[in-house]
């Protein structure tokens, strides 16, 4: 298995041992009027695996359902999922935690990114290749965490290594969607 996806609906228990005081103290810092878990995903890249995961930007939020709001889309629906492009604002004012369960570098698919990319807005696919010059690879230890924005350009290489990559991917935001929309996987964090 190299993904569960609604991690914390998948595992519930999970949620108790994630939401640390050093974790409510950082999201509290991000989001000083209060923010909410949008998203929950395990990432694993086993020791010796051998694939890449090529250059993009996290432009889909999962939804409860589809619905026709000004400003939203593309969609797509696979496996009962529902998911759908919002507008930039919602992405801008999104952040992501990667949780590192195990070291990571440049050898086991650590995540190369491009510095300030996020403030590019939506780059097309086509152009996507033209802005990766200034990429660096985001080496990460056992139990750190890094937090990027889904907006930013990002990418990994294969695996060289025999080592695994194990990753939980949290995505937080204070953005309440319009009526007619609500996140899939929306929880309050830290009480």
């Amino acid at each position: 298995m190299f993904a569960i996806r609604n991690l914390l609906g998948e595992i519930p228990a999970l949620g108790a041992l994630l939401d640390t005081a050093a974790l409510r103290k950082l999201l509290g810092e991000l989001f000083p009027a209060g923010g909410h878990l949008t998203k929950a995903i395990y990432f694993d890249k086993p020791a010796g695996s051998n694939w890449l995961v090529a250059w993009h930007q996290d432009l889909m939020i999962n939804v409860a359902h589809r619905a026709d709001v000004p400003g939203f889309g593309p969609w797509t629906a696979k496996a009962g999922w529902v998911a759908v492009q919002p507008p930039v604002d919602v992405l801008e004012n999104t952040v992501t935690v990667r949780l590192h369960l195990d070291a990571c570098d440049a050898t086991n698919g650590a995540l190369k990114v491009v510095p300030g990319s996020h403030r590019r807005g939506v780059v097309p696919a086509a152009a996507i290749a033209g802005h990766t010059a200034t990429a660096t690879v985001c080496a990460v230890p056992a139990g750190g965490a890094m937090l990027m924005k889904p907006l930013l350009l990002h990418a990994s290489n294969r695996s060289t290594s025999d080592r695994p990559r194990r990753v939980i991917h949290l995505e937080f935001s204070a953005e309440e969607l319009p009526a007619g929309l609500a996140w899939r996987e929306r929880r309050a964090w830290g009480g």
